[in-house]
């Protein structure tokens, strides 16, 4: 196995950084928008069979150092029956948001085991093949519990600030929920095979400092506390702000989004975490002598780093050019 990934997790790498890419199984890939057509998103992420050639398609195509399991973050809040579904250019939408205390009591009580399990056997079905390390993951409290009271993506969280501030109780009751149901989650896919996990917080930059600490950070040490020996990768958008914050929990690892000098978050972050990114996504619809460039100032700046992990700031998007990913993953594997 290409061991780079794991032992850049470790902290321990002697060789070049590993490089693998947030969403980098999806939609900019032909063969999976090939796949799209014939399955909705959610039978893709349902059928263990697709999920693990998904998995599989960006490693076998582009020579990625991870994979990341193919899934979605709102997993659980369809498993608690608040009806998921996507819809193209709106995103996920969930169809009976949580509108009061009353409906956080009346969560249903539910075995995540049994009806995650599709994501256990996709996990086996996968594993065999595959020559790197296999991410699994789940979303962080906070940002699922935004698309649970929000019913989908929002600009402005309004509902979900105002649900947080002027019922704090309740609020901390349905984090809570959530945690207990990802602890069990995050658990159930090592027990599958995973090699590591990394937690998704992508709207924590809608807090401020404060709430951050209640609402965010609490139950990411809580979830970290409960996982023992699997390694942790903490991603939230807005680590550039909080990573000092995340590093007090000491994971394994922290993404960092683009808006941080990578290299300058070396100098106040441990050598004994890991850094993961941080190219602006962006650079990918640049020429291939911008891209090479921006990534080898990034590579010169973590030169010699035990523990970088190459990755973008933030997810790939839909419309860029596989050529361009494959420049950046030669430039990465050249250094």
């Amino acid at each position: 196995m290409n061991d780079l990934f794991l032992n850049a997790l470790r902290c321990s790498n002697n060789g070049r950084p590993p490089i693998w890419i947030m969403r980098q199984a999806g939609r900019y890939l032909p063969e999976y928008r090939a796949m799209r057509q014939k399955f909705s998103f959610l039978e893709m992420c349902h059928q263990p069979e697709l999920v693990a050639e998904i998995t599989q398609m960006p490693i076998s195509l582009l020579g990625y150092d991870a994979a990341i399991l193919f899934s979605d973050i709102l997993v659980i809040p369809e498993a608690l029956n608040l009806g998921l579904r996507f819809e193209e250019k709106i995103g996920p939408i969930i169809e009976r948001p949580l509108c009061s205390s009353h409906d956080v009591e009346s969560l249903p009580i539910i075995n995540i085991g049994e009806k995650l399990n599709y994501v256990a056997e996709a996990i086996k079905l996968v594993k065999p093949s595959l020559k790197v390390p296999l991410l699994g993951f789940c979303g962080a409290p906070f940002t699922v519990a935004s698309y649970m009271i929000e019913g989908g993506s929002t600009r402005d969280f309004k509902k979900t600030k105002q649900w947080m501030l002027r019922d704090p109780k309740s609020f901390h009751k349905l984090l809570t929920k959530i945690a207990d149901h990802s602890i069990t989650y995050l658990k159930m896919q090592k027990a599958a095979g995973v090699d590591a996990v990394q937690i998704f917080d992508s709207w924590a930059h809608v807090l401020g400092h404060t709430q951050f600490r209640e609402f965010s950070l609490h139950y990411l040490k809580y979830i970290k506390d409960a996982l023992e020996e699997i390694p942790l990768i903490l991603y939230c958008r807005g680590s550039s702000v909080f990573a000092t914050q995340l590093a007090e929990l000491a994971p394994a690892g922290i993404s960092l989004d683009w808006q941080a000098d990578i290299t300058k978050m070396r100098q106040t972050i441990s050598s004994k975490i890991a850094l993961q990114g941080n190219l602006d996504p962006d650079i990918l619809y640049a020429d291939p002598a911008t891209i090479r460039s921006e990534a080898r100032q990034m590579l010169k700046g973590m030169q010699g780093d035990r523990g970088y992990i190459f990755n973008l700031g933030h997810g790939i998007h839909p419309d860029t050019p596989v050529d361009a990913v494959r420049t950046l993953i030669d430039c990465v594997k050249e250094s």
